[in-house]
């Protein structure tokens, strides 16, 4: 008897996302299995970043639907205002912004525990536990106390990964999380989200580093205006793109075609 293929993790269907008269989402569909990483490429204003906050509920949509783990996650309404949202479901994912968004009131440690145990009635002992573990794999054990404004960018962005993981997510989704790093330090960063692909964590990422999406992706979407123009494994789609727009961006921007 032959194995089922597993059933999809994400599954989004027909969705479409307009600013006033600016159509940003024209219908993508696309599927995503447990622990796939998909990277998500293409030029600026191709509506890769809007698909990431599509995903994770904090935009509306104009048309379509998208589910998780095969639960209904996010409707269109009869208009955008109407999107229907699951917030339980959206608990279940985890994202990472270009620029950390960590509170600066708070330590690292208070950083981390507020959402568990704001959120899931977690006790604060046990928080803070998986706090100072999470932060010690990531190389910020002696961080505990320090706020935000004490940190480098590179290590505030290893604690907002670590913010995310605290909620044990299905999914996590990074944009850009690098692009606003000095280049000495995107490399501790890139580092920490490739030791959660070792462990099959599912992703989507944002990114304009093409050596991390090669080194990362298990997929790879390039999006232009609106729509996935190709979609394959990254040695395809950034070695030996098939459509005439995918190679038009990868050789004029990033230069690595085989």
């Amino acid at each position: 008897m032959r194995d089922q293929p597993a059933a999809p993790l994400v599954s989004a269907s027909g969705l479409q996302k307009s600013y006033g008269a600016l159509k940003v989402l024209k219908g993508i569909d696309l599927t995503m299995k447990p622990g796939e990483r998909l990277v998500v490429i293409g030029p600026s204003g191709g509506g890769k970043s809007t698909l990431l906050r599509v995903m994770m509920g904090l935009e509306t949509i104009n048309g379509g639907s998208v589910t998780l783990a095969g639960k209904p996650y996010i409707r269109a309404g009869a208009t955008p205002a109407r999107t229907v949202i699951d917030i339980a479901v959206r608990r279940s994912i985890g994202m990472v912004f270009q620029h950390y968004t960590l509170f600066p009131h708070l330590n690292v440690m208070q950083n981390l525990i507020l959402a568990p145990c704001k959120v899931r009635g977690e006790k604060k002992a046990k928080a803070s536990e998986r706090a100072a573990a999470l932060l010690s794999r990531f190389g910020l054990g002696e961080k505990l106390a320090a706020y935000p404004s004490q940190l480098s960018g590179g290590q505030k962005q290893r604690v907002a990964i670590a913010r995310a993981l605290m909620l044990d997510p299905k999914l996590m989704l990074f944009d850009e999380v690098t692009s606003a790093l000095d280049p000495e330090l995107v490399g501790e960063v890139e580092q920490v989200i490739l030791q959660l692909a070792k462990q099959d964590m599912p992703m989507m990422i944002v990114t304009h580093d093409m050596w991390f999406a090669k080194n990362i992706a298990s997929r790879v979407l390039f999006c232009a205006g609106g729509v996935i123009v190709e979609d394959g494994p990254p040695e395809q789609v950034l070695g030996s793109p098939k459509e005439e727009r995918t190679r038009d961006f990868i050789d004029r921007v990033f230069h690595i075609r085989q």
